[in-house]
């Protein structure tokens, strides 16, 4: 049976948006160009380079997995390693992707709080060995917005640039929330990217609202010499290219992509607000972005479930993530903490001796 009811598991579950739904339709006249070669594709790259204010080289791709994997991939030889914090979807998500499309590149892993990559952990991790027996450290790999829902301020990205800068590593932004890292900041986007030593940045277009998309920018063009030859290998180049490239003239031409970034993220502390008043729930991580990460008290969980609610309980560190989506609503969120409330109440009376 269909369903009509929004949910909390990813902001993958949402539909398109109007402005690139609208775009696409558009697209959808009479015949052009393949592979790229059409005026949509042309006009959506240079709204990227508008919007990162800088001449940069743009790609696009079905999904984050390719853009992660290829983007790694290009920056690096087989006998190379991508450092990247250790709860990172380059890492636990991506099935291996950037190892194959690399030809065996090894990945290495980090801590940090929060979700965050720590300067220091970079640094012990690449210093620790240097012999030839060893992947070279050659890419560090960081996520903006994180997998916890925080985000990285211009000051911490400053640290890591510094830190990558001395020793001579590249630096990979996987943004598949980027507009909501964005949003949350009240940056410009050339403030979080290449200002701050990005050297290539994959933009999410697919959880802002698109059908299927996402963005992947070489901030220095020189990096993305034979690039087009990666993605047709991987296939990643898309015949009828208008339809990935369509959405994002209509997002970024609009201002879209921000407006939804902002309201994903408005619901997410609006959730947050809702269930720190509910006693027994816990917040496990800031809410910066448009995630909001609880633990709920016994059994609590699996009610939600039976009331038709969908939520994922293994990504993170523990608890359950809780997406906000560009579609989200104030009545959602509302419908849903009052839904933990109930379940909640329920949990204490049936613990009771």
């Amino acid at each position: 049976m269909k369903s009509n009811k929004r949910q909390f598991a990813s902001d993958n579950y949402a539909g398109i948006c109007p402005e690139a739904w609208q775009a696409m339709e558009e697209a959808n006249h009479g015949h052009a160009p393949a592979y790229g070669d059409d005026c949509w594709t042309a006009e959506a790259t240079e709204a990227v380079r508008e919007l990162f204010e800088i001449d940069c080289e743009v790609f696009f791709t079905f999904n984050g997995t390719a853009a992660n994997a290829l983007a790694m991939a290009c920056l690096c030889q087989s006998y190379h390693s991508v450092i990247c914090h250790e709860h990172a979807h380059v890492e636990t998500d991506e099935c291996g992707a950037p190892e194959f499309f690399s030809n065996g590149m090894k990945v290495l892993l980090v801590s940090g709080a929060d979700g965050k990559v720590a300067p220091a952990a970079v640094e012990q991790i690449v210093r620790r060995r240097r012999d030839i027996h060893f992947p070279k450290p050659r890419v560090l790999s960081i996520t903006e917005s994180t997998e916890m829902g925080t985000v990285y301020v211009p000051e911490e990205l400053d640290a890591i640039w510094e830190t990558a800068r001395r020793l001579n590593l590249r630096v990979h932004m996987d943004g598949a929330r980027f507009a909501n890292a964005v949003a949350a900041l009240g940056r410009s986007p050339k403030e979080i990217t290449w200002k701050v030593g990005v050297d290539v940045l994959c933009f999410g277009g697919t959880k802002n609202g698109m059908a299927v998309g996402e963005c992947i920018v070489f901030f220095k063009k020189e990096l993305a010499e034979e690039f087009g030859y990666r993605c047709k290998q991987a296939g990643q180049l898309a015949s009828k290219m208008r339809f990935l490239a369509a959405p994002w003239v209509g997002m970024l031409r609009s201002g879209a992509w921000l407006r939804h970034g902002e309201s994903a993220n408005a619901r997410a502390r609006q959730l947050e607000q809702l269930l720190r008043d509910i006693p027994g729930v816990e917040i496990l991580f800031p809410v910066q972005a448009n995630a909001v990460f609880a633990r709920f008290p016994p059994h609590v969980a699996s009610r939600l479930h039976d009331k038709g609610w969908k939520f994922y309980d293994f990504i993170g560190s523990g608890g359950s993530r809780l997406m906000c989506s560009w579609d989200t609503t104030e009545e959602d969120v509302s419908a849903f903490a009052a839904d933990v409330r109930e379940a909640v109440d329920k949990s204490q009376v049936s613990s009771t001796p």
